[in-house]
């Protein structure tokens, strides 16, 4: 009887310290996957803006025709700066789409 109170105390300790290591593994592992994907949007994001900006210059505008490509200017609001260049992106491609419509019906 004394026997197996002890192995149960030690089959305890055991779970509970493999519990702790797999929670911890799986909260690094998410965290990694998180930290890749906000950083692969980044880039993403900086990519579409450049490729943007590179076709505006092709076509000869100038932010005072169109619309500015710039991030927003207040520092420290990341979730206002992508909602910005979300409506940037969205924007130009409004403009893209009118500009191919004019091209089909030249």
């Amino acid at each position: 009887m004394l026997q197996a109170f002890f192995v149960g105390r030690a089959l305890a300790a055991a779970v509970s310290e493999r519990a702790e290591h797999l929670v911890s593994d799986g909260l690094g592992k998410l965290g990694k996957f998180d930290a890749e994907q906000r950083e692969y949007f980044r880039q993403f994001t900086e990519e579409v803006m450049a490729r943007a900006e590179q076709a505006q210059a092709a076509a000869g505008v100038t932010q005072a025709d169109g619309i500015s490509t710039g991030a927003a200017s207040a520092p420290g609001s990341d979730v206002e700066d992508l909602q910005v260049t979300i409506d940037n992106l969205r924007a130009e491609i409004a403009q893209a789409r009118a500009a191919i419509q004019q091209y089909r019906q030249n």
